[in-house]
């Protein structure tokens, strides 16, 4: 039993080396071509230079987090977060067809896109130790005992 924990903790050592390698490089690549990422942050956000460079840090921090083992539960959560956030940029890329460095992704390649970013926000949860078994039981049992507990409003009897 003891050697399958450490199985399961060097696979996780070897998956958050994997996945914490390219999110450095692309954090790194934020701040070397800026202009090709600005194009993608939304107009309302407004200045995308500075989404730019800020998604670039959180990109190189959390990608090193992951990467070691005493950061990656919580840098694995603030990366799932920060690529649930991220997408926007994807989305706005994809409703507004916005080409990344001169190309643009055709619907089949967005539909990709957004299924890859799922799996990494999925790969995630499984690096920061997220136990989905016990998270849907607590919500469910939270979800039942606030349906439970009668309203206080029109329950008097005049």
């Amino acid at each position: 039993m003891v050697l399958l924990g450490v199985m399961k903790q060097t696979f996780r050592n070897v998956i958050g080396i994997f996945l914490g390698i390219p999110f450095v490089l692309i954090g790194y690549d934020h701040f070397i071509c800026p202009e090709i990422y600005d194009p993608l942050v939304p107009d309302y956000m407004g200045n995308p230079r500075f989404w730019t460079i800020l998604s670039g840090i959180f990109e190189i921090v959390l990608g090193l987090g992951i990467m070691i083992p005493f950061t990656r539960i919580y840098s694995a959560k603030s990366l799932a977060l920060l690529l649930i956030t991220l997408y926007l940029a994807n989305l706005n890329m994809w409703l507004n067809d916005i080409p990344f460095n001169g190309a643009k992704l055709s619907q089949i390649g967005h539909l990709i896109r957004f299924i890859i970013q799922v799996f990494l926000v999925l790969v995630c949860f499984w690096l920061a130790e997220i136990n989905f078994k016990k998270f849907i039981l607590k919500v469910m049992k939270k979800s039942s005992a606030e349906r439970d507990v009668p309203s206080t409003v029109g329950d008097r009897k005049s």
